[in-house]
């Protein structure tokens, strides 16, 4: 999934020398993705049956892989709107299918676990990174056609040991998350607390900021690479997106870990800075360090500002939080690159800068959660500074 629904991010600069992709065309393809992940994670919240069968999942992964080989048999833009659209709704399948399965194999596991099996996503990332940057060294074979037919044979031949992924249902909506830490809040027997006037505050705080992230991660998510070839054309550029994935395997393992010691509202505004910070730095500064200092920054925040959202989300127990804040993610997520558009005219370094002011307005939101947060109504068992918090105040001993 990684691979097929990132690629397209390190590819985008071929396209647009070698195939004349414009900026703006660019941009509405990356949308079509996100339109048809937005499709595949609402298809999963409507019909969950299709979450529970080999047979969808198999399906999903074998129109991922073809999606991917057909891109570069035209030079059409509405072929290609239409082939990211698909690929987006058979990755989003693909993802709350292995969403589901963690949770129901690693209930009773540490959070940090799923954190690591997440972490797959970033490597898909680092992987189509590097295919690029090696076939960028390969004289004719370093074109944009190379690059889509060699992705296709990577995500075929990752999608050999994910065929016997044996689907688990979960109690409650799934999450189609990139957490592996949020277990659905509205499971049978789980502890509720009223939502009332403060609790629809809360969430409506959170569910804000984590929209804007979406606006703001993908932005990022989508031209980085373009941004820095742009300023440094080589393989710098592909470099960087190696790099990006590289810091995002480990990344939800990682906040899930601050997580045991820190409040997770708390965490979340400052993952949100950071990553601000991560975008912000290649318009703003030049040279080599801040290309790779941006690189880590964003790569080791964006999963982990999801994995630290969701568990917020299902610890205020409001009604179907995960699925709403998915659905808002993801429509962020849309809305993203149809605002830069206006912007890619005068190159990319405007279009980061508009993605980190809009990540700094999803801290800001998510600062309104520290006032009055409800940590003492953790879920029981839950692995958190603020799980601990609560047992210690209701005079529970772990």
């Amino acid at each position: 999934m990684g691979v097929g629904r990132f690629v397209y991010t390190p590819i985008l600069p071929l396209m647009q020398t070698q195939a004349g992709l414009t900026a703006a065309a660019g941009a509405h393809v990356a949308t079509a993705n996100y339109v048809g992940y937005l499709v595949g994670a609402l298809a999963g919240i409507g019909l969950p049956r299709l979450l529970r069968s080999s047979a969808v999942l198999r399906g999903c992964l074998t129109v991922l892989v073809v999606s991917l080989a057909l891109m570069p048999v035209t030079h059409a833009t509405g072929v290609w709107l239409v082939l990211r659209l698909v690929a987006g709704v058979a990755s989003a399948l693909v993802f709350v299918i292995a969403v589901n399965s963690l949770h129901g194999h690693l209930r009773e596991h540490p959070a940090h676990l799923s954190g690591w099996a997440f972490g797959g996503v970033g490597a898909g990332i680092a992987l189509s990174g590097l295919l690029v940057v090696a076939l960028r060294g390969v004289g004719d074979l370093g074109d944009w056609r190379a690059a889509w037919w060699v992705s296709a044979a990577l995500a075929a031949a990752l999608s050999v040991p994910a065929w016997a992924m044996r689907p688990e249902p979960v109690p409650g909506p799934p999450s189609g998350s990139a957490s592996g830490a949020a277990a659905s809040a509205d499971a049978p027997g789980a502890r509720r607390r009223p939502t009332g006037v403060r609790g629809h505050r809360w969430f409506a705080a959170l569910f804000v900021s984590y929209t804007l992230e979406g606006v703001g991660y993908i932005i990022a998510g989508t031209f980085l690479v373009a941004a820095v070839d742009q300023g440094s054309p080589g393989r710098l550029g592909s470099g960087a997106w190696v790099l990006v994935g590289l810091a995002a395997v480990p990344s939800s393992a990682f906040w899930a870990g601050l997580g045991r010691r820190w409040s997770r509202p708390g965490l979340l505004p400052a993952a949100l800075v950071v990553q601000a910070v991560g975008i912000a730095l290649p318009a703003l500064v030049g040279g080599v360090a801040a290309v790779l200092v941006s690189a880590v920054l964003f790569g080791a925040t964006f999963l982990g500002v999801s994995s630290l959202a969701l568990a917020t989300g299902t610890h205020l127990r409001f009604p179907r939080a995960v699925a709403l804040l998915t659905a808002g993610y993801s429509v962020g997520q849309i809305l993203g690159p149809l605002a830069a558009a206006p912007l890619l005219h005068h190159g990319y370094h405007r279009a980061l800068v508009l993605a980190a002011l809009v990540v700094l307005a999803a801290a800001a939101a998510a600062l309104v959660l520290r006032i009055g947060f409800p940590h003492d109504a953790y879920p029981d068992g839950a692995d958190s500074a603020d799980g601990a918090r609560g047992r210690r105040q209701a005079g529970v001993t772990g």
